[in-house]
């Protein structure tokens, strides 16, 4: 597409909006968010009409025009360079969260100190998968060979590149919480990695009773061992220590701030890490892993219907965000996350709703957006789908999607299908379940089930009556 074209399109979208009706505008990932001072005089469906608008909805005091992944930034750029007046109402889409509901807000930046590091998980988990296929005794005995046989130089090579990242887990979120709470990442870095030092008991071997490893006490009653795995203490560490550094920097001579201001903060935060706060906040962590694995494995897939029902709503209000902390704490303490595997079928019963009303729908338009939201879901964003065209056609293609999530995530959990990563969504997902030839096959199997049954009930329950009249052109 053109510049021109995205320049008709922002033109279209401000003119219809009304210029003067505009207090700020920003964009995120799929959807351009404007801040507006009277909602009741946009004409949703003149918006929708224009070319490339997947759907809009109101939230929490912003009016947002869903465009897609590639789309939103180069029309907001148009707008923006089309009429210069607009960059005086630009927003960072931070600071308009700040004017809205501060749990949300809180959510949200706990997931930011997250967003950093999924990278980085999701590619070790592939690594993992990878490594359980390369030495599957089936796979190996295809090629005549045994795990015995692999050369210790490559073993040495699998197991750094499985094993890094959750070694050093705590210093990845020290360091990305003293970026995002305005500490120097560094200093946040360093305190990380003495969390996980070797020179400490290895918290893993600590908890293996075979190991005959133990915590060396200090005092005579405070176990001090690693932090291996833990993302709790190293979220609460890092986000205080950087507030430290913020203090501390303000109250030091110019001279010494260099030197000085790091060697207080990491001091300071060591001992408060070692002997104080981690001991308590371990335990605290290891008490929130339990309660939601066992939540999750309540007989009969009670636990997996609840989390596949909530998910999506949680996902609608923004509280979705949470959930990547709770992941980051499954995967750090037993190398698995069983939450996303359920999380994951809210993808794929969206998708079949976007598809189904796209299918059974007699409106051009419909059948455009409808298939476009449902493809941008597949390929793990939701909005257009969710927004677009699951909510805005009423509660039946809201129950379907619902009822689809929940039974999925139900059978799932009955089966005990866990996922070695996250990050990965609806197409794409599989690859997190690779490791295990039964966890891939169920897991697919599972997924495509999820999508043809709320395919059917949305394609015979669930489309509105106004979708199935023609359009009169």
């Amino acid at each position: 597409m053109a510049d021109q074209d995205y320049k008709k399109i922002g033109q279209e979208i401000i003119d219809k909006i009304g210029k003067d009706n505009i207090q700020s505008i920003t964009h995120c990932a799929t959807r351009l968010r404007v801040e507006v001072y009277d909602r009741q005089r946009i004409d949703d469906d003149e918006i929708e009409k224009i070319d490339e608008v997947k759907g809009v909805f109101f939230n929490a005091g912003q009016y947002q025009v869903i465009l897609g992944t590639g789309i939103v930034d180069k029309v907001y750029k148009a707008i923006v360079e089309e009429d210069h007046t607009m960059e005086e109402k630009e927003a960072e889409v931070d600071k308009v969260k700040e004017e809205h509901n501060p749990i949300k807000k809180g959510v949200r930046t706990l997931a930011d100190v997250f967003v950093t590091i999924i990278p980085g998980i999701a590619a070790t988990g592939l690594f993992l998968g990878l490594q359980g296929v390369l030495l599957n005794e089936d796979v190996l005995s295809f090629f005549g060979t045994t795990q015995d046989a692999i050369p210790d130089a490559v073993m040495l090579l699998l197991d750094v590149l499985t094993d890094t990242v959750f070694s050093f887990l705590p210093a990845l979120i020290c360091w990305s919480a003293f970026k995002k709470f305005g500490g120097t990442p560094i200093v946040g870095f360093v305190i990380g990695l003495m969390l996980v030092s070797p020179l400490l008991p290895n918290a893993y071997e600590v908890a293996d009773a075979s190991s005959n490893v133990e915590a060396v006490m200090a005092f005579g009653f405070i176990p001090i061992t690693g932090y291996q795995g833990s993302v709790l203490t190293a979220l609460v560490i890092g986000y205080l220590g950087s507030k430290l550094e913020i203090a501390t920097r303000k109250v030091m001579p110019q001279a010494l701030d260099m030197m000085f201001s790091p060697f207080v903060v990491i001091a300071v935060m060591l001992i408060t890490a070692l002997l104080i706060l981690g001991p308590i906040l371990h335990l605290v962590e290891n008490g929130l892993v339990y309660v939601v694995e066992a939540f999750i494995h309540v007989p009969f897939g009670i636990g997996g219907l609840v989390i596949g029902f909530i998910y999506p709503l949680a996902v609608m209000t923004g509280m979705h965000h949470l959930f990547i902390t709770i992941e980051t704490a499954l995967l750090g303490s037993t190398g698995f996350n069983p939450l996303i595997t359920i999380c994951a079928m809210y993808g794929f019963a969206n998708a079949a709703v976007c598809f189904a009303i796209s299918t059974r729908a007699k409106k051009s338009h419909v059948k455009v957006i409808g298939t476009s939201a449902g493809v941008t879901q597949l390929l793990g964003v939701s909005e257009p789908g969710l927004f677009g065209i699951t909510l805005r056609y009423g509660t039946r293609p809201l129950a379907a999607m619902l009822a689809g999530s929940a039974i999925g995530g139900a059978v799932l959990s009955m089966l005990g299908i866990q996922a070695n990563s996250y990050g990965l969504a609806v197409i794409l997902s599989p690859l997190m379940y690779i490791y295990d030839p039964y966890q891939l096959i169920t897991y697919i199997a599972v997924g495509v089930l999820t999508f043809i049954l709320t395919f059917i009930i949305t394609y015979l329950f669930a489309v509105p009556k106004e979708l199935l009249v023609p359009d009169t052109e």
